[in-house]
Parts: structure tokens; sequence; C-alpha cells
């Protein structure tokens, strides 16, 4: 009973904030991540371990400079999803813009499925948004364990068009057949999952369990790939998404090398904004045979 009072209250709360200026959320959501970066000491941990194992060539003043900055993103996108969830469709086509969309309307008029590229910055959720409002899309999602909260983040984002959100119970078959119809695939792919999906391959200099699925979904489905970053921009600028060319010569019949391919993209995409990507999540707790976890 407490659990779900406490969430009416940070809905109410989140509902309230979001009639604000996105630059006032901004300076309110930095303050709320410093907030967490001192009381959430295992995330901040996680992050920290991280931090150093993917960048080692900085001093642990550096790190620690940017696992506050990291933290201070976090509470502004936690502020933001307000606007997200509950802002008029004009606002939020005027604080996402969006690059490159020319780019999926080729495709699809081109017939040729599409699958989204998307690195878990902590602008996804904007970029989700964005596509939404653009197109009908299909995304994997995890549904969360608060009732209350379930349901505010599943309506949220439905808001605009005939969005499909499937759970990984649904299968590949069913992505596969959702993105022939036309919907792009809004694909998140680089988070640690079950040992049994993935291979180790390089992840800034690391050996990562890294799952094989846009390989293989790509060739399921006969999709193009096409990279997509959501950027959050400093103060009340909002967010940029960048939707850039579809990968040559991809997928290949070398599931291990387009899985390669993926994470050098990634490693190189997240060292132009590293303060902004999700550094809070255990991507290193799978290790190879005999190696000691970090965390």
């Amino acid at each position: 009973m407490l659990s779900r009072i406490l969430s009416l209250s940070t809905v109410a709360l989140l509902w309230l904030l979001h009639f604000l200026p996105l630059s006032i959320l901004a300076v309110l959501g930095r303050g709320l991540g410093m907030v967490l970066y001192f009381c959430a000491r295992r995330r901040r941990k996680i992050a920290v371990i991280n931090l150093s194992w993917c960048f080692p060539e900085l001093d642990e003043v550096r790190r620690t400079q940017l696992a506050r900055a990291n933290f201070q993103a976090l509470g502004r996108s936690i502020l933001d999803r307000g606007i997200l969830w509950w802002g008029s469709k004009e606002r939020l086509l005027r604080l996402i813009t969006v690059m490159g969309e020319e780019k999926i309307h080729a495709l699809q008029e081109a017939g040729q499925p599409v699958i989204l590229l998307v690195p878990h910055f902590f602008g996804l959720d904007a970029g989700a948004m964005a596509m939404a409002m653009r197109f009908d899309v299909v995304t994997i999602y995890a549904p969360q364990r608060n009732e209350v909260i379930e349901r505010v983040f599943y309506k949220g984002r439905r808001r605009f068009g005939n969005q499909l959100m499937l759970t990984r119970q649904d299968g590949a078959r069913t992505t596969v057949k959702a993105m022939k119809s036309g919907r792009p695939f809004y694909y998140l792919p680089d988070l640690n999952y079950r040992r049994r999906d993935s291979i180790f391959v390089p992840f800034f200099g690391i050996q990562t369990a890294t799952i094989t699925g846009l390989s293989r979904l790509s060739k399921a489905a006969g999709a193009a790939v096409v990279p997509c970053v959501t950027r959050m921009l400093p103060g009340g600028q909002g967010y940029r998404v960048e939707l850039s060319d579809p990968w040559k010569d991809f997928p290949t019949a070398d599931v291990e090398a387009d899985t390669r391919r993926m994470n050098a993209w990634l490693e190189a995409v997240i060292r132009t904004m590293p303060e902004q990507y999700f550094w809070l999540h255990r991507r290193f707790k799978t290790r190879p045979e005999g190696e000691a976890r970090p965390y």
C-alpha cells in the first residue's frame, strides 16, 4: 500500500512539473541527479566501475566528474518524462528535432523493413516519442514491477499513432512479422542479457557478452539498419534525434563480425557524449569462464 501511495505521489509530481519550461526542468533535473548520486550508492558504484573499465586513460578526478555528470543527465531525463507523457504534440515537436527522417521514408517506399539501432542514452525515450509521432513502430520493452508506473509507462509510450509494444516473451518471429508489415523496429541491443543469446566481442577493449540479435533479425526480416542516436541538448534546447545512413554490407554471413561492428559503432558514438550513456547498468556482469565479476 505504501509503495502504491509513493508511486502515485511521484506520478502526480511529474505531472505538475511538466508544465514548467524545459530550462527550469533541466536545472531541477540536474539537482535531482546529484541527490541520486549521493543516495544511490549501489548504482554509483556500478557507474564508477564501468567508467574505470571503459576509460582507463582518465584519472580518478575526471572519472568522478563524468560520473556526476552522468547522474545529472539521468535526473534530467526522469523529470523530462513528464513532458513526454503529458505534453502536447505541438510542444514535443518544438522540443525534439529529428534529422534524417527522409531516410526511413525512402526505405519504406522501397518496401524494405527498417531496424533503428538505438544505444541506451538517457534521451532514448525522447527519441522513441519522436519516432512514434511520425511512424507506427514496434519495440520491445520490459514491463515495470510497479503497477502504477507500468500503466503510466505503457500509456505514455503509446499515446501517438498505433504503436506495437512487445515483451521478450513474444519472440523474434512476432518482431520480424511486424517489421515486414512496415513498422520500423526501435531496437536497443546494448545491455547485458542472457548468456545463451550472447557472444563475447570487444567493447571498449573488453570482451563483453553481447547479443547477436541485430545481425539475426536484420537477416530474417531483410531489414536495413539505420543508426538512431538521441542527444540531450544543454539547458532548454530539448533533444536532437540523428538518423544516419543505412549500414552497407550488413548483415553478413559472419554473425560475430556483425556483432563486433555493432559494438565498435556503439563505442564510437558513446565517446561523443559519454555523460549521457546508461553506465548504471551492470554491462560487464557476464564474464568469460574463470573471470571474476567486477561488481
